[in-house]
């Protein structure tokens, strides 16, 4: 689709050969352009009149690119930069985004993906008529984006808290949003770093675009290659047929690397390869394709130390933490509790179609006592526990424990369910090294305890449920909480 004419774009390069080009690919889709050929002339432009996009060489006969980037943010300029950067020169790139560039190319430049820049820069762009940028000095009204789309700010409402790290992070989210630079979200285990994610997605440009989410903790080595850049038939045992990886799948939209610190250094290199260059061959391919992805990583380790070690390639490391963001731990910010607690539990009911409990001052209290090493997941599962335990409209604090220990409640730490207990004296072994996550580890055994018990008993939830020592009501909660998924999603023939 062709662009309105009064879009504008400044192209700065001295090359006449590459400034032609760049202008007549641009000139097709409907853009009006105008060229200079270094600093000076491009200076005398933007002194006349106003641009929707610069796009701008990183080196110029009269100095670099990044001047003329760092003069529109002093300025407040609403153009959105595009710098175009030598091949390899991974130093500028990461320069030019932490200056507030919103894209860079490198050369040689691909004038498809030249065009794909310059329609995500439009679009971008936040309707703001009070901008430097909302009128031409001539007078020609330029394109301006349209607002930021609703699953924005509903993504930001479900970061709740009214704290001031809450109220900043927020603030953070809607500002690196407008930009391609990746982001790299740091937060212990439970803290919400994915939903982070999905609100810088979601307030994007990008926000009709896919959003994927890769565990890179999880993925098995042997696969790990055709799970993120594909595959062609062939090209290994049982790949009877060309498959997408997580690139392809994101194309348009963000790719969310989750626990990006469990990435295998081999699989490092590969990465940093594709940020560079935005191409990928998939596995058993010959050719490569090109990539319009944002990134977006994640991770509760200390990345800055795992470079200091050797296990985390310091390249990569610069390349993907070009914006940081900071999930706060719950214990940093307790005042937010009993808001995110009511929030908790207004959408976990909303799941299980009922309306949601209140919240009794004393189980406020003895929430509020607790440690929740495990932050907002941890909190989720007691909230989740005393939910499916509690038979009133109000949540007590006894809710919050087993039946059968009255005593927990005074005694501070949350013990083992049910499922837990019936089945201690059988429990596997101690692990081998303390997990990096508690609650997933022990999510995990009671995952394969009620698993177990579900197989012996033919996948009857009734029996399964009698045999480990709950009521119906409480094992399907665990079902639903494990994410179990059963043969039949019929409740007759599962009990």
């Amino acid at each position: 689709m062709s662009a309105s004419p009064s879009a504008c774009v400044l192209v700065v390069d001295d090359e006449p050969d590459l400034r032609t080009l760049y202008e007549l690919t641009l000139l097709r889709e409907g853009y009006e352009v105008v060229s200079a050929s270094d600093l000076a002339q491009a200076r005398e432009w933007l002194g006349q009149r106003q641009f929707n996009v610069l796009i701008s060489d990183m080196r110029l006969p009269d100095g670099l690119g990044l001047e003329l980037l760092r003069e529109l943010g002093e300025q407040q300029r609403a153009e959105r930069t595009i710098v175009i950067t030598a091949y390899g020169s991974a130093e500028n790139a990461v320069e030019a985004l932490k200056s507030g560039a919103f894209d860079y190319l490198t050369k040689p430049v691909d004038l498809k993906q030249l065009r794909a820049a310059v329609q995500a820069a439009l679009q971008s762009q936040r309707h703001d008529p009070a901008s430097p940028g909302g009128r031409h000095a001539a007078g020609n009204s330029i394109r301006q984006a349209l607002p930021a789309p609703a699953a924005g700010a509903q993504a930001l409402a479900r970061i709740v808290g009214d704290s001031p790290t809450m109220v900043q992070i927020r603030q953070r989210i809607e500002k690196v949003a407008t930009s391609m630079a990746p982001v790299l979200i740091l937060g212990e285990s439970g803290t919400g770093k994915e939903l982070v994610a999905r609100a810088v997605h979601e307030c994007s440009h990008r926000a009709d675009g896919p959003f994927v989410a890769v565990n890179c903790g999880a993925i098995p080595d042997n696969l790990i290659e055709a799970e993120f850049f594909g595959a062609r038939k062939g090209a290994y045992t049982g790949a009877s047929h060309d498959r997408e990886g997580y690139f392809q799948a994101a194309k348009g939209g963000t790719l969310f690397l989750d626990e990006i610190g469990d990435l295998p250094l081999g699989m490092q290199a590969k990465l940093l390869r594709v940020i560079q260059e935005r191409r990928v061959r998939p596995l058993g391919g010959v050719q490569e394709e090109s990539v319009d992805v944002r990134l977006v990583s994640a991770t509760h380790k200390d990345l800055a130390a795992l470079v200091r070690a050797g296990e985390f390639r310091q390249d990569l490391f610069y390349r993907l933490n070009v914006i940081g963001l900071r999930s706060p731990p719950l214990r940093e910010r307790r005042d937010d509790l009993p808001m995110l607690a009511r929030a908790l539990l207004t959408r976990l009911c909303a799941e299980a179609g009922q309306l949601p409990p209140r919240l009794s001052e004393e189980a406020l209290a003895w929430l509020q006592m607790q440690e929740l090493p495990g932050n907002v997941r941890e909190l989720e599962n007691l909230l989740q526990r005393a939910l499916a335990l509690s038979a009133g409209d109000v949540l007590e604090a006894q809710d919050f424990a087993e039946p059968d220990a009255p005593d927990s409640i005074s005694s501070g730490p949350v013990p083992m369910d049910s499922a837990q207990a019936a089945l201690a004296p059988a429990a596997s072994p101690a692990p081998a090294e303390i997990p990096d996550d508690l609650q997933s580890y022990l999510d995990e055994q009671e995952r394969q305890v009620l698993l177990k018990a579900l197989k012996e008993c033919d996948y009857n939830r009734t029996a399964a449920a009698s045999r480990l020592g709950l009521n119906l009501r409480q094992m399907r909660y665990r079902i639903q909480r494990l994410g179990i998924t059963m043969p039949s999603d019929d409740e007759e023939t599962q009990g």
